[in-house]
Order: structure tokens, then C-alpha cells, then sequence
């Protein structure tokens, strides 16, 4: 057992008072004359024994009242194994939750301000020389400091809600690394309503000498329906053509949702609308229709209607409509005729042809598809620059020259995992087959015939397969033998077919599979901005290469909002690090000065879509060093003293002190020594 003062204990000395006042009894006696008191010798005796017994039993009462009654004033505690060293100063790391879920309403109002008003209580359970730490979802650099108990109010009371949303994990990190700096005993506070996706129900790593305490805020349970994601079935937008979104929707409540509506807008008009019902916890997508679309940026924006949890019923998302698309064509020396007659046929594609030794790599990722024909050797660096064109998502088609290095073929294609000609076969054969399951013939054909027409070959190429490829055949000669195929690098595609565009080998440059084989490929290619962006989860952002000087900077505006990314270019493309300067949600521009290089939609994470919360046995799993605290408990102080101090016994002798005057009163008023009666004998 510990003292909280023990400085009280210097008053056990009035111990001596009562003990002074039974040893000399200034009780003065009236002296009663009797002429013989023979009769009463007996009665005196007795008398004497009880009187004794009792001023004794008046004396220990005396005694044990103040005893524990000074015991009560020097605060007695058993300390826990995780208490706090009293008497210095502490440091206490509070973090208080304001994601989107802390909005919900209980009893006490919103979770926000419950979490606000137990913040406050669990500075005030501490002496007024400790410092503490504020944290919240922002991990913003002004809370990496300490703060007095006023200054900590003050900090308390300008937390609002963020689109933020951390793991359990990522906060303790952030307290442990202001607590390792000051070092000194810590404790550490979550103030949350735990949703289940705030942890995967692990144990939290956190250092032994911390305290840390859970304080759990019960939310009411609610319905929920949101917009997880959405994206468009065309790769490539043209004016006024048919375009399809789909956008899967998600309940996360366990009850059935029906008929929610849903709107469609693009630039402010609303282009489509419906409803739907989903069951419970289930995920559903639909698609919406719609066209009309003029060249440029669009901005798209979804609603639905679903109360009474709003943050999560809009979604923005932003694309580009082309008037054209550029292709690269690069060749050995004179422009392959085929190529150039099949882009031209459709003046959405605009070639720019350069040879081998001429390619300017820093344009590269400008072009959403590059086709290599007729070049016989291809040389290391333009082998290297394309690798990292792929890597970055841009699509590569090969066309070997008839008279080819195949080492230098296979230097290309052997990085990207694609398969590379390994030797000439001059044997005469036919494409036996096409994979009308590949995306290349995805609407297509109208009627696929039993015997079509398929290229016939004089002599190929044969593709050796790397291992470990992604691939697909797009078409298939005898024995499977790959005559046209496709393989995934990195974020992009790379395609290889078995012969040149040379008549000599086959008759694939005047067969009617090119044209759409070309143009397929040409619309499915490129680097596409992703149609959105969550805010708190991707704080890196890619875009196409931009020339910047010293004095020009790349902005993100929307309306009166400005943020200045910190850009950077990186092989081939401009990467724009926003960390966590943005906080509200919508459509941005990127500006170069006043021109809009591109539109960026932002979107809060879904994280919080979930009001589905950890338990209390979850909790202790994952904190078992730590403490459990039920912010309905109706004393939180007293619950913080008992996790601070120990068990605290200062109540029970203050009980026992009562006990014992009870005691003395009891013995003085009810215990008589005078109802004996003498007994006379005559």
C-alpha cells in the first residue's frame, strides 16, 4: 500500500491525545459520608471491573477513528502494474476521432463533442504541471507539441471533423514519436467510436513503459448505402459517342435498402437517373447510360439519397473527351505503307512517324500507343526507354523487319516479359483460330461465321515464351503457335506479332483483321487519368509530363480553394505529392499559370462508410497491456484516478473512522455500569 500524502502521517502523534485523557482521569468524585459500608464492598468491585472494561473499549474506538481517519487524509492506494509515478510530471497523448463516423448522434449529441467534453475530463484528472498532446485523423504538425491544460482546452475546442481516416496503428506511432523525444513516464488516451476498419484486430505494438487507454464512445446503429467506386466501359471518350458508367454501390447496414435513387450529372446536366435496392451487406453494380458529350474535361458527379448519413452520398469524378488521339509510329527507315494507310482511314488518330535513331523519349508518354515495324536492330537505349514507357502504362506493338537482329529483339522483349522471335520458320501455314474472348474483339463482330476468313502465313517468326508471363493469344496458328498475342509489363501491354507487315510472309497487311485489330488496341491503350482520387489515401498523384522553369508552379484551384503540390518528374511523368494540405472534397483544376492542364476529382475515403464498430473483447485483444474504458461509465474521472493511481482505499477509512465513532457513541450512551443491585445478607 502507497500514500498519495504521506505527509499526513505525522498526525498518527495525536494517537497520544485520548490515551493521555484515559491515563489521568480529571473526573473529580462527590464524596458521600455512609455510616457503614459494609454492605457495599462487593457492589464497588463490580462496578470498578465493568467501569475499567469500558473506558478501554471508549479508548480503542478513540483510537482506531483517528487512526483511519488520518489514514483517509494521506490517501492510501494499491497500486496496478500500469499506474503512473506520482509526484512527476507526466506526459498524456489524447487523441480525440473526427472522421466522418464522430458525426453520428447519441445521447449526448454528436460523438465529436462527447469525445471533446472526455478529452477536457482527462486533462483535468491530472496535476496542473503535466503537459499534454492533442491529436486527431489530420496528424497535423502544430500537434506535435506539448501543451499546458489551458492551451490543451483551447486546442480541444477547434477540432472539427476531417475527411481523414487512420489506422489504430498509425496514431499510437505518431504519440510513441513526441512521447520518445521527451521522454519521462506517458500515457496515452484514443478517444474513438472504433470502427471495425480502424484495425484488423491485432495487437497494437506499442512500448511497454506507455499506459494506453481505449476510450470507447457508443455511437447508434444506422443504415447506410454508398458509392464505392465507379468506372466507364469505354477506354477512349469521342464527342457524342455512347458512353456506359458503372457504378457499384454498396450497404453496409444489415437491413435491406430499397429503392434509393440515384442521379447522374456531367458539367452541371443531369444526364441519367434511377434507383435501386440492395440487401443486406451486399455490393451491386449498375450502369448508367448516357451521351452528348463535347470535347474536353468532364465533370462528372453522382448523388444519391439515403439518410440519415449524408458525407457519403456524392461522388465525383472527372475524364477527358479527345477530338484525337496520337500514335507514334517508329520504323527502320522509310514509313511502313500499311500502318500509315490503316491510322489514316480515321482522322480521330493523328501518326507521327520517326525512325529508330531519331525517337525523343522525353514525349514518350504522350502517345497511348507506339508501334515498332521495319526497325532491324533496335538499339539499347531506345530498348531501355521503352521498358519504362510500358512500365508507366503505355502499349507497345511490335512488328519485326523481315531481315531482323533477333538479339536485339529479344533484349526488348524479354525485360517486359514478352514473348521474342527466336528463329525463322519458312514453312507455309494458316491462322487457325482467333480468341474471341479478348477484349481486341469485344463488339467487333456482328456474327462471328463458322469459317472465316483468316490470314494465311509463308513464314514466321517463332515466339519463344519467357516464364512467369501474363499473356493471351489474339490469334493462333497450327499448334497453338502464337501468330499475334498480347502480354502484361508492369502497368501497361505489350503486343508481338509472329511477322512483319511484309507481304513476303504473309498476307496479314492487306487482310481485313488489321484495321480493327489496330484500332482496338489503339483504344484500349494509353495512360488514363484515374477518374478519381481518395482524399487521406492517395497522397501521390500522376500526371502527364509537364515543363516547369524556376518560376512557373503547378496549383490545384477549386472555386477559392488553391494548393500548391509539390511536383516532380519522374521517368516520363510529373508526379504531384499534395500530402495533406487538402481537406475538402471535388472536382480540381491543375493549373500551369492560367492554362488547366487537367481536371482531378477528389472523393472522401469509404473507410467510414462502415458504422460497424469493434467490440469490447476486439478492443482488449488488440491492446492487452492496456486499458478498456467505457466512455458511458457515469464517473470517467473516478475510472481515470483508478487506472492513474491504483485502487484508491481512502473511502474505506473514512468509512471505518465513522464505524468507530459510531462505536464510542454506542458505548457511551447504551453500556451501564450501575444496574447491579447488591445483594445484603441479614
Amino acid at each position: 500500500m502507497h500514500f498519495l500524502y504521506p505527509a499526513f502521517l505525522f498526525a498518527m502523534a495525536s494517537l497520544a491525545i485520548p490515551v493521555i485523557v484515559h491515563l489521568f482521569n480529571f473526573r473529580r468524585y462527590q464524596r458521600v459520608m455512609f455510616s457503614n459500608v459494609q454492605f457495599l464492598k462487593e457492589l464497588q468491585e463490580q462496578q470498578a471491573s465493568r467501569r475499567n472494561l469500558k473506558e478501554r473499549l471508549i479508548l480503542v474506538a478513540r483510537l482506531l477513528a483517528i487512526f483511519f481517519l488520518v489514514l483517509a487524509f494521506a490517501k492510501p492506494f494499491i497500486p496496478h502494474n500500469n499506474s503512473v509515478a506520482i509526484g512527476k510530471q507526466q506526459i498524456v497523448s489524447i487523441f480525440v476521432d473526427n472522421s466522418y463516423s464522430m458525426q453520428t448522434l447519441s445521447k449526448e449529441g454528436s460523438l465529436l463533442d462527447e469525445a471533446k467534453r472526455h478529452a477536457k475530463e482527462i486533462a483535468a484528472s491530472y496535476g496542473i504541471n503535466d503537459r499534454f498532446q492533442l491529436l486527431t485523423q489530420d496528424l497535423e504538425g502544430k500537434h506535435q507539441r506539448l501543451l499546458s491544460r489551458d492551451e490543451f482546452d483551447d486546442a480541444v475546442d477547434a477540432v472539427k471533423i476531417s475527411p481523414q481516416s487512420r489506422d489504430l496503428q498509425q496514431i499510437v506511432d505518431r504519440q510513441e514519436s513526441l512521447i520518445k523525444t521527451q521522454g519521462g513516464t506517458a500515457s496515452i488516451f484514443l478517444l474513438s467510436d472504433f470502427q471495425s476498419n480502424m484495425g484488423k484486430q491485432s495487437a497494437l505494438k506499442a512500448d511497454s513503459g506507455v499506459n494506453l487507454n481505449l476510450v470507447q464512445l457508443k455511437a447508434n446503429m444506422l443504415p447506410n448505402v454508398a458509392i464505392d467506386s465507379v468506372w466507364l466501359l469505354s477506354a477512349v471518350h469521342r464527342p457524342d459517342e455512347n458512353e456506359k458508367l458503372v457504378v457499384r454501390l454498396h450497404n453496409y447496414a444489415d437491413q435491406e435498402a430499397k429503392r434509393i435513387p440515384l442521379k447522374l450529372s456531367i458539367n452541371g446536366i443531369q444526364k441519367a437517373q434511377g434507383s435501386f435496392s440492395l440487401e443486406p451487406r451486399a455490393v451491386q453494380n449498375d450502369t448508367l447510360a448516357f451521351s452528348g458529350l463535347k470535347a474536353g474535361w468532364q465533370h462528372g458527379e453522382l448523388v444519391l439519397q439515403d439518410n440519415p448519413i449524408t458525407f457519403d452520398n456524392k461522388f465525383d469524378f472527372t475524364f477527358n473527351v479527345k477530338n484525337q488521339v496520337p500514335v507514334l509510329l517508329i520504323n527502320g527507315g522509310t514509313t511502313n505503307q500499311y500502318l500509315q494507310a490503316a491510322f489514316a482511314t480515321d482522322k480521330f488518330f493523328v501518326v507521327n512517324n520517326t525512325q529508330d535513331g531519331n525517337v525523343d523519349y522525353a514525349r514518350l508518354s504522350t502517345y497511348p500507343l507506339v508501334v515498332l515495324s521495319d526497325v532491324k536492330a533496335v538499339s539499347a537505349g531506345l530498348a531501355q526507354q521503352l521498358k519504362v514507357y510500358v512500365d508507366k502504362g503505355g502499349s507497345l506493338v511490335v512488328f519485326q523487319s523481315a531481315d531482323a537482329d533477333l538479339n536485339t529483339y529479344k533484349a526488348l522483349l524479354q525485360p517486359l516479359r514478352a514473348a521474342y522471335p527466336s528463329k525463322l520458320m519458312a514453312e507455309a501455314t494458316k491462322v487457325s483460330s482467333l480468341n474471341v474472348q479478348s477484349k481486341i474483339f469485344k463488339n467487333v463482330f456482328e456474327q462471328l461465321l463458322e469459317n472465316p476468313d483468316l490470314p494465311v502465313v509463308k513464314k514466321y517468326y517463332q515466339l519463344t515464351q519467357p516464364t512467369q508471363s501474363i499473356s493471351e493469344n489474339i490469334m493462333s496458328m497450327a499448334g497453338n503457335q502464337p501468330f499475334f498475342a498480347s502480354y502484361k509489363s508492369g502497368a501497361g501491354q505489350v503486343y508481338v506479332s509472329a511477322v512483319p507487315l511484309d507481304e513476303e510472309f504473309s498476307n496479314l497487311p492487306r487482310h481485313a483483321m488489321l484495321l480493327p485489330i489496330l484500332f482496338r488496341i489503339t483504344l484500349l491503350s494509353g495512360h488514363n487519368q484515374p477518374l478519381f482520387y481518395s482524399v487521406g489515401k492517395d497522397e501521390i498523384i500522376e500526371a502527364p509530363p509537364i515543363q516547369l522553369n524556376e518560376k512557373q508552379v503547378l496549383k490545384l484551384v477549386k472555386g477559392s480553394n488553391s494548393i500548391i503540390p509539390d511536383a516532380r518528374t519522374q521517368e516520363g511523368s510529373t508526379l504531384l505529392y499534395i500530402s495533406d494540405q487538402l481537406k475538402e472534397t471535388g472536382n480540381y483544376e491543375l493549373k500551369k499559370q492560367d492554362s488547366v492542364l487537367s481536371v482531378i476529382a477528389f472523393n472522401d475515403n469509404r473507410r467510414e462508410s462502415d458504422m460497424s464498430y469493434l467490440t469490447e473483447t476486439q478492443l482488449k485483444t488488440m491492446a492487452p497491456g492496456g486499458n478498456f474504458i467505457n466512455a458511458a461509465t457515469p464517473s470517467l474521472k473516478s475510472e481515470l484516478n483508478n487506472i492513474n493511481i491504483g485502487l484508491q482505499l481512502w473511502k474505506l477509512f473514512v468509512v471505518l473512522a465513522l464505524v468507530c465513532i459510531a462505536i464510542e457513541i454506542l458505548l457511551v450512551r447504551f453500556y451501564k455500569v450501575d444496574r447491579q443491585v447488591a445483594a445484603v445478607t441479614t
